[in-house]
């Protein structure tokens, strides 16, 4: 039984650390998307509406950009929480896993005892049928 929740504890784990990857996996797209849009904020060219034209479309361009640098900025945020969130799962369920770890070991250890004692149990009666039968 003990060994059913030992292994339970450790997938459990395991999924957490996959899903753990998954979010940091869409944090580094989150910032690979965000350096493309400044990037691209500052490449801007436009050249057909004359000089006061082409500033206003650069400056919406450039606010449309930094307002979806914010919105990619709060996701990332938000991400970076349910890291925090897993982080302290996964030490919970290896807390866990280490618990019932120790507590098999502790059963392993205390059979190994109960083994030799039944084993000094029949030897000392083998030695005693011996001594007798002389």
């Amino acid at each position: 039984m003990i060994d059913k929740l030992y292994n339970l504890k450790k997938m459990q784990t395991d999924q957490v650390v996959l899903q753990k990857q998954q979010v940091l996996s869409s944090i580094a797209q989150i910032d690979d998307d965000i350096k493309a849009i400044q990037e691209n904020c500052f490449s801007v060219d436009v050249d057909k509406n004359g000089a006061i034209g082409d500033f206003s479309i650069i400056q919406m361009h450039r606010d449309t950009m930094l307002h979806n640098i914010q919105i990619l900025s709060e996701r990332r945020k938000h991400l970076l929480i349910e890291v925090d969130r897993f982080n302290k799962e996964i030490i919970e369920l290896q807390k866990e896993s280490e618990q019932f770890e120790y507590i098999k070991n502790q059963i392993k250890k205390e059979e190994l005892k109960k083994r030799l004692k039944q084993e000094e149990i029949n030897s000392n009666e083998y030695m005693q049928a011996k001594w007798v039968n002389r």
